[in-house]
């Protein structure tokens, strides 16, 4: 019988028993929590990042698990994003490693980093499936929480295909009380068998915490190993199709989610689709979304179809059942690309997720998301939400035409920045030199925002 049936049966049969005669089966349970502890912590790795937000640096600790004896380890994305110098502390060894970071997925929260293993054994965590993961099944969450190294935690597993509506968030989270603190983020929650089902990605409260499956996790790592990470893309927004609108368009009985946006030129818009459509199946599986957090379900569908396959889709459009091939696309950049001037302000490229949040005319130039207090940028008056259009004579279409405009002005003391605020046009002259950064007060700051309660 495996370890954790045979701890089932003995806790049974604690749980049953009175009181005086049940410290046979609590002794079992505690043993092999140390067992388990012994085998995992010296897989549990300490992460120290600084990380650079505009003009700003701090250091962001979390916690990993080593996933090969070549150095691997799979932690969170939050906990190296923008990262600009990674070290690593593994158990037994004295030292602190540098660490590359190989790369990151947002939308799952996972990153991966390797290590020069070179003079010494790694001691690697086993794997197990999130597949056979039970609401109810004890668990032990390892992780370093505020620099506590090697810290345990028992708990249960409380529920499964938790959907945080979160922005930019594909995952469907375990759910467990086993304690996730700030630190603890990148370790590895583990059954009573010793192995990882889960990488802790955040806590909310006491007694809650949500784990990336292990499946999702590691499937992420074998992309991010071979380049980077692919999703299908419809290109279109939706909303629930909750009763009351159900109703008022006449179709009571219909399950579905409400087209309320299709992006130009997009999948979804070449194959014919259009707003106020109901999409009621995705490739003959039925597409239910009474709340928000039910429309998750879907965009998991469709990015995890193959970019250039076929898709079939079932729309209801003015009473009628209707079907459609599209042909699904690639999911375009989560993070835009960014770049930095030397006069105080960075940009990014305008992707169409970017134009689409800041409500943008067009999608040709460079998008200003920070400018610094004080800088020559700043007394020249360029403002955080302006796409810069032209940087002296250089047109600037995209980031590779700012990069290249910049250059060719980098020994001026004075150049002129076309840039585009709202409908207006503006003509900034900036002079080097005539203001100094002020890294501490940023004038406005339109990069990402923190998750809620992020671990």
């Amino acid at each position: 019988m495996r370890a954790a049936a045979r701890l089932a049966a003995v806790l049974a049969l604690v749980l049953a028993a009175p009181l005086a005669h049940a410290g046979d089966g609590f002794g079992e349970l505690e043993r092999r929590i140390i067992e388990i502890s012994d085998k995992v912590t010296p897989s549990v790795v300490h992460i120290e990042a600084i990380v650079r937000v505009n003009d700003r640096r701090s250091q962001v600790t979390g916690s990993g698990v080593l996933s090969s004896d070549t150095g691997q380890i799979l932690t969170n994305h939050h906990v190296v994003d923008r990262a600009e110098k990674v070290t690593v502390s593994v158990p037994g060894q004295r030292r602190k490693f540098p660490a590359r970071v190989v790369g990151t997925d947002r939308q799952t929260d996972i990153a991966v980093l390797r290590i020069d293993p070179s003079g010494f054994d790694l001691r690697v965590a086993e794997f197990g499936s999130s597949k056979e993961v039970r609401v109810g099944q004890w668990v032990l969450a390892v992780g370093n929480p505020y620099g506590l190294d090697g810290t345990v935690s028992l708990g249960i597993v409380s529920a499964l295909g938790r959907d945080l509506e979160l922005p930019d968030t594909l995952n469907e989270f375990i759910q467990t009380d086993a304690m996730i603190d700030r630190g603890s983020s990148g370790g590895p929650l583990v059954d009573l068998d010793g192995r990882v089902v889960g990488i802790n990605s955040r806590g909310q409260g006491r007694g809650i915490g949500f784990t990336i499956p292990i499946d999702t996790a590691l499937e992420v790592a074998r992309e991010l190993e071979a380049g980077g990470v692919e999703r299908g893309y419809l290109g279109i927004t939706m909303q629930p199709l909750d009763r009351d609108l159900a109703e008022y368009f006449g179709l009571p009985d219909v399950t579905g989610a409400l087209v309320n946006g299709v992006m130009e030129d997009s999948p979804a818009d070449r194959a014919g689709v259009r707003p106020r459509d109901i999409l009621t199946r995705l490739n003959g599986t039925p597409i239910e979304s009474e709340k928000d957090e039910d429309l998750g379900t879907f965009q998991r569908m469709v990015a995890s179809i193959e970019p250039g396959e076929e898709a079939k889709l079932e729309i209801l459009r003015d009473g009628e059942i209707r079907s459609l091939t599209v042909e699904v696309g690639s999911q375009p950049s989560v993070d835009p690309e960014e770049e930095e001037a030397d006069v105080g302000f960075h940009v990014q490229e305008i992707t169409k997720r970017l134009a689409r949040s800041h409500r943008l005319a067009t999608s040709q130039g460079a998008f200003v998301h920070f400018v610094a207090r004080g800088s020559p940028a700043a007394e020249a008056g360029l403002f955080v939400g302006d796409v810069v259009e032209r940087v002296e004579d250089t047109d600037v279409t995209d980031l590779e035409d700012f990069r290249s405009a910049m250059e060719k002005v980098s020994g001026k003391s004075r150049f002129l920045i076309v840039a585009r605020r709202g409908d207006d046009t503006k003509f900034l002259l900036v002079k080097r030199g005539e203001g100094e950064v002020s890294p501490a007060e940023p004038v406005a700051d339109a990069g990402k925002a923190a998750l809620p309660d992020e671990r």
